[in-house]
C-alpha cells in the first residue's frame, strides 16, 4: 500500500516537472512586437527570431504563429504570416547567472532625480529598482538609444517604456503615467521620456530594469553611485 502511494507520488512529480512553463506557440496580435513577446515569455528576442526564421529586421505580422521553444530536427518553421498584413517591428528575456560586477561601455545615469531606491526581485526572476518619488516627476532615459516598446501589455509593469541601447542592453521604465516618446524614436541620455505614475499599492514610484541579453540584472552594478 505504502509502496503504491510512493510510486503514484513520484509519477505525479515527474508529470508536474515536465509541464512547460510557457505555451509552445504564440499567435501575434495587432500591436505586438517581437521584443514585447520575448519579454513576456522570458526569452531572448534573438533566440525567438532564430527559432522562427525571422530576419534581422525583426518584423512580425498579426496572425503569425511563433514557436516559443527551439525547433526539433525536421520540424516545420512557424506558420507564414498572412498576406497583406501590417508589419510590426519587435523586444527581449532569458535568465542567466549575473556576475558580481558588470562592465559596460555605456555611460549610465539615474532615470530620476532623487528618491529612495530599493533593490527588488521579481517573482519570475531577475532584479530591478523600485524608486520612490513624486507622481508626475520626470523620468529620464538612463542612456541613449531607441524606444522599442510603449504600452501596458506586460503584466506587472503598469504602463511601460523600453529602450534598446545596443544589441546587448535594454532599459525598462515601469509604472509610468504620461509617456512623451513613441516607439521607434531615438532618445538621448537624460532626455525626458515619461512621468512617474503609481505602483501596485498606489504609491508614486518608478520600477526600473537594465537587461543584459534579455536578463534583468542588478541596476546598482551599472548605475553611478549617488552622492
Amino acid at each position: 500500500m505504502v509502496r503504491t502511494a510512493i510510486i503514484l507520488l513520484a509519477a505525479t512529480l515527474v508529470a508536474c516537472s515536465s509541464t512547460p512553463e510557457r505555451p509552445a506557440t504564440y499567435k501575434v496580435k495587432r500591436g505586438d512586437t517581437l521584443y514585447a513577446i520575448a519579454w513576456r515569455h522570458r526569452l531572448d528576442y534573438h533566440d525567438l527570431a532564430r527559432w522562427n526564421g525571422i530576419g534581422r529586421d525583426y518584423l512580425i505580422y498579426p496572425g503569425q504563429v511563433l514557436r516559443l521553444y527551439p525547433p526539433s530536427k525536421g520540424s516545420a518553421r512557424s506558420t507564414p504570416p498572412p498576406k497583406k498584413s501590417t508589419r510590426q517591428s519587435t523586444l527581449p528575456s532569458r535568465p542567466q547567472p549575473p556576475p558580481a560586477r558588470v562592465a559596460s561601455n555605456i555611460k549610465w545615469r539615474w532615470p530620476v532625480e532623487g528618491g529612495s531606491a530599493t533593490l527588488t526581485s521579481r517573482p519570475n526572476g531577475g532584479q530591478g529598482l523600485t524608486i520612490a518619488g513624486r507622481r508626475g516627476a520626470d523620468i529620464l532615459a538612463a542612456a541613449g538609444g531607441r524606444v522599442v516598446y510603449t504600452g501596458t501589455g506586460l503584466l506587472g509593469y503598469g504602463q511601460l517604456v523600453i529602450i534598446k541601447h545596443d544589441d546587448t542592453y535594454l532599459s525598462a521604465y515601469g509604472h509610468t503615467d504620461t509617456v512623451v516618446v513613441k516607439e521607434g524614436q531615438t532618445v538621448a541620455a537624460g532626455q525626458k521620456i515619461a512621468t512617474m505614475g503609481a505602483g501596485p499599492q498606489g504609491t508614486p514610484q518608478l520600477y526600473f530594469e537594465i537587461r543584459i541579453n534579455g536578463t534583468p540584472r542588478n541596476p546598482l552594478a551599472l548605475l553611478p553611485q549617488r552622492r
